[in-house]
């Protein structure tokens, strides 16, 4: 799809390369609120689940947003009794928030989060992560409403999952099929761009996350999972729903309006094949074509109702041009955007004349038929009127098709190379220095997304408090290393790292 803000050159997506041991891949995030009860065995299921099955080094963070009860405790006990664990405290409540702020400190390549009750099991966890680290999506996320998933739960929770899903995709037309499972994962390079204009830092930061991920055309892999509720969650069900519906008319607001600005992210994490000069391929024909039908459909209704009021106060040709003009300036509009999917207002001037153009054209031909009709009949009766404009609109419709595709917004590699480049995706350095948790310079720099009241003018992250003492080690960024077993006598000699055989159940006796 183009637009006037094309990124330009796309870099392709690719495998994360081996490393050395040390720099985890994989940081799985457990964002927790008084949960001193849950937090020690779901970590050490973890931890046991990744020791035994996961390949590749990891982490796994606690972060504890404002907890009041002893689950700080707990935490700091775990990451010292396990060298894998790391204990992340917050001031303020809000899981974006925590989600957000871990996940802009760390140094591993694949970040994820799943929620403190462990209600989705953890076979699902390398399916989903697996197409982030091949370099295939952008973003995974685990879905209760695959038609594979086992889900146990109860009907309440039942319906109010999927009438969510359905105000999504009536309101947001989002295509991903569970916004709330905690059972998710992201690249971190998509992370860096995508979570800035992430503004919710409660519970509906993941469907604020997914739906500007979609429309940024990223790609999202999605997991069926079993999954099984958690009859003792203390998740406030009106509240979390009343604050969703708050989000979904936010964000669906911005989109409407243009505030949020998608170009910055519009597909710079891969190759799109939808890019390529293939020839005698005409690109996005359909989609396009669907889109004008609309669009016109909805333009010939607007049309005839601004003609029959006009036509109470004047003449059939001064009504008839009076209701084109108005009509074919949102025609024109309307099809900049949503058919042709030009974003932004450059080029909307020189885009509405040429439409204007493609007016006369229009007018030309329901003028005529008007004139043929007076010429044949003196006092031609209004539906007769209607019935002739309809015919002549059905004929200027197409050729408005053909100029508009052909001429006003053309999809061709030289308007692609005069686009202004607005975002790219540059790799990280070679050797940078790994952030670290609980100084303030690590987050003193920062953006902060939930007090922001533009998408566009994130300001400084400047109040947050030192959230803990624990440092991650400074070691260079070497994505997905292998770790080292007791039995391996070998090294690679490519790139390429094959991954070991696992398991096909999880066998935990503790999992009941």
């Amino acid at each position: 799809m183009r637009t006037d803000s094309s990124p330009g050159t796309l870099p392709a997506r690719e495998h994360l390369p081996a490393g050395d041991a040390g720099t985890p891949v994989l940081d799985v995030v457990i964002p927790v609120y008084n949960e001193e009860k849950d937090l020690q065995p779901c970590v050490l299921r973890l931890h046991e689940h990744l020791k035994r099955t996961f390949p590749y080094a990891f982490r796994i963070t606690i972060a504890d947003n404002a907890s009041t009860d002893t689950t700080p405790l707990v935490s700091q006990r775990l990451e010292a009794e396990i060298p894998e664990v790391r204990a992340f405290r917050l001031e303020q409540k809000g899981r974006g928030r925590a989600l957000r702020t871990v996940w802009s400190a760390s140094d591993a390549p694949v970040l994820a989060y799943m929620d403190v009750d462990l209600s989705t099991d953890l076979n699902a966890l390398l399916p989903l992560v697996a197409p982030l680290i091949s370099g295939h999506s952008d973003l995974a996320i685990g879905s209760r409403l695959a038609r594979s998933s086992r889900v146990v739960r109860g009907p309440k929770r039942e319906f109010i999952s999927r009438a969510y899903n359905l105000i999504l995709r009536g309101s947001l037309q989002a295509r991903f099929s569970d916004a709330q499972c905690g059972f998710k994962a992201i690249r971190r390079d998509v992370a860096q761009v995508l979570l800035p204009l992430v503004e919710d830092t409660g519970w509906f930061f993941d469907t604020e996350m997914l739906v500007i991920a979609e429309r940024a055309g990223l790609r999202i892999h999605e997991v069926p999972v079993d999954w099984v509720d958690d009859p003792d969650s203390t998740v406030h069900i009106v509240k979390t729903a009343t604050e969703d519906l708050k989000g979904v008319w936010r964000v669906g607001k911005a989109l409407a309006t243009g505030a949020l600005p998608l170009d910055r992210i519009a597909r710079p994490f891969g190759d799109d094949p939808r890019d390529r000069d293939v020839q005698d391929v005409p690109k996005g024909l359909a989609r396009q074509l669907v889109g004008f039908c609309v669009v016109g459909g909805l333009s010939t209704l607007f049309y005839l109702l601004l003609y029959s009021v006009f036509r109470q106060f004047g003449g059939s040709q001064t009504a008839n041009a009076l209701a084109l003009l108005v009509s074919a300036v949102a025609n024109t509009a309307a099809n900049r955007r949503l058919t042709f999917g030009v974003r932004g207002r450059g080029g909307a001037v020189r885009h509405q004349a040429q439409g204007l153009v493609v007016f006369g054209i229009g007018l030309a031909l329901t003028s005529g038929s008007l004139a043929a009709l007076n010429a044949a009949s003196s006092d031609p009766a209004h539906s007769t009127e209607l019935a002739v404009l309809i015919a002549a609109n059905l004929a200027a419709t197409v050729l408005r098709f053909l100029l508009f595709r052909a001429w006003v917004f053309p999809d061709r590699d030289e308007d692609r190379s005069r686009s202004t480049v607005v975002a790219t995706h540059t790799p990280p350095p070679s050797t940078p220095s790994s952030p670290t948790y609980g100084t303030q310079e690590a987050y003193g720099t920062q953006q902060s997304y939930g007090t922001q009241q533009s998408y566009g003018t994130p300001q400084p992250y400047a109040t947050q408090e030192p959230y803990a003492t624990q440092h991650l080690p400074q070691q260079p960024y070497a994505p997905l290393p292998q770790r080292p077993t007791a039995n391996q006598q070998h090294s690679w000699t490519d790139a390429t790292v094959h991954l070991q055989p696992v398991r096909s159940t999880d066998t935990d006796p503790r999992n009941s």
